[in-house]
């Protein structure tokens, strides 16, 4: 009788013990949960100190552990920016894309089109060999402009269009020049004229305009050179491209020549 008196005593200790010992659990446990607003501010402070990796396992946690979280959803982008951040564009532009397919009422997703634009703008190195990253920001930056008009980004879009744009024209001046120094006139011709009337608002239209007078007296064609020269005239008086065309053509004919110049006008 004694001995199942004690076993009981001795099952009903363990039971209560063992009931102690789960909550003290449960309640560290509860403890160390943190929220998911404290695990992007800790990625941001490593963001901020420049500790991408860190910021970036800060952000993966955050997804995992709070999926449906606003945060996590922000986490997202954050891991976009770092890898644009590390120049890894292309894996940034995947990230970004993501994004959009998942979330297509993201409250930021001007900004997100416009990181995808950045990340292709930013490999453009070199005028001769990215003209694949030329066409694929420009597509990209006029996709912010026609979805977002009024965003804060639509205006950095359109400037850095006209640089773009700007490039492009300076892959066919140098390929025109290069042909015209190669006396493959009509050729260089026609880089000079894709200037004129694609990239027209760049830097680079006084030089095409000089270098179609330059064809055009190669090739003996001095009338057109004559309107194209007064065209130059018009348009950039103060050129050094207008003054150029003028020592270029002063001994044929010259008082014929300018006189066409005048009576254009």
């Amino acid at each position: 009788m004694l001995k199942n008196i004690f076993i009981f005593f001795s099952i009903v200790y363990f039971l209560y013990s063992c009931s102690t010992s789960n909550n003290d659990e449960a309640n560290n446990l509860e403890k160390n949960i943190i929220s998911p607003e404290e695990i992007y501010i800790e990625g941001m402070e490593f963001f901020y100190q420049n500790n991408f990796v860190l910021a970036g396992q800060e952000f993966k946690k955050l997804k995992q552990l709070f999926p449906l979280s606003n945060e996590a959803i922000q986490a997202e982008v954050m891991i976009g920016f770092i890898e644009y951040a590390k120049m890894n564009y292309e894996e940034a532009i995947y990230q970004f894309k993501k994004i959009i397919n998942k979330y297509p009422s993201h409250k930021d997703l001007d900004y997100i089109y416009y990181m995808i634009a950045m990340s292709n703008y930013e490999q453009i190195t070199h005028h001769e060999l990215d003209g694949k990253y030329n066409e694929l920001s420009l597509i990209a930056f006029d996709q912010v402009i026609k979805r977002f008009p009024e965003s804060k980004y639509a205006k950095d879009s359109r400037q850095k269009i006209i640089l773009v744009r700007t490039n492009k024209a300076a892959k066919h001046m140098e390929i025109g020049r290069f042909y015209l120094k190669e006396e493959k006139y009509f050729s260089a011709l026609n880089r000079f004229k894709i200037v004129m009337q694609e990239y027209d608002e760049t830097k680079f239209t006084p030089e095409a305009l000089y270098r179609m007078v330059e064809v055009y007296y190669a090739v003996g064609m001095i009338e057109e050179a004559s309107q194209t020269a007064s065209i130059l005239n018009y348009n950039y008086p103060k050129s050094k491209w207008y003054k150029y065309s003028y020592d270029l053509i002063k001994n044929v004919d010259e008082d014929s020549f300018f006189k066409k110049i005048t009576n254009v006008f």
